[in-house]
Order: structure tokens, then sequence, then C-alpha cells
């Protein structure tokens, strides 16, 4: 980060010695040091998170690129309108395909005829034993 050589931090120390003198250069070596140990924590933290980021965006990308040959190698939306005749809408889930291609639970069952099937209210009782 900063060159400094040697000969440069020695003429550092005199001079601190000189200005500090021996009884608080101690303390504000100490001093110091604790600032220069949280600037460079935080630092690393900093650049830890950025390098964090970068490879989650990253492998997102790879991730998404990685699909995008596959479906285009094995041509699954081509296949897809093949199967179903006709193109699919984004939007349109597979639930709501479901859900308009099968018959509602409401509806009452038929018979071969077309007549409704008889339901227990519309049975007979003469089939039934009586109750004791």
């Amino acid at each position: 980060m900063f060159d400094v050589s040697l000969i440069e931090l020695a003429v550092i120390a005199l001079v601190a010695l000189l200005v500090l003198g021996p009884e608080r250069l101690p303390r504000a070596a100490r001093t110091v040091g604790l600032y220069v140990r949280k600037a460079r924590a935080s630092w690393y933290s900093v650049r830890a998170d950025i390098e964090r980021e970068l490879a989650a965006d990253e492998l997102k990308r790879s991730i998404k690129r990685s699909g995008d040959e596959l479906r285009d190698s094995i041509g699954i939306d081509r296949m897809r309108e093949d199967i179903t005749g006709r193109k699919r809408l984004p939007a349109q889930s597979a639930a709501a395909t479901a859900a308009a291609t099968e018959p509602s639970v409401d509806a009452p069952p038929e018979t071969i005829d077309g007549d409704p099937a008889p339901t227990p209210s519309m049975q007979s009782t003469a089939d039934t034993p009586p109750r004791a």
C-alpha cells in the first residue's frame, strides 16, 4: 500500500522519540497500532464482502448460461410447441393449463346416455333394509 523502506521507518521512529519522549512513546505506539489494526480489519471486511457479492453474481450468471445452453441443445421450447400444437405464453402456468383442461369437480357425473347418474338422494329407499 505505502512504499516505505526500513530507513524511512527508522527516521519516523527517531522523530517520534524526540517529539514524544521516552515516557509517552510506548503508549502512542500502542494507540497507533490499535488504529492500524482496526483500519486493516475494516478493509479486509469490505474486500471480503465485495468478493462474496461478485462471486454470487458470477455464479448466478453461470447457472443461467448453463440452463440456456441446455435448453437450446435439447430444444425444449420446440418440443413443447410440437406437443401442445401452439406456442405457450410465458405468463401461462401449468396450473392454469391443467384447470382449463380438466372437468369441474362441481359438475354432476353423467352416464353413457347423457342422463345424470343417480345420487344417494335419488336412489329408492326400497333397496335399503329398515333400521332396527
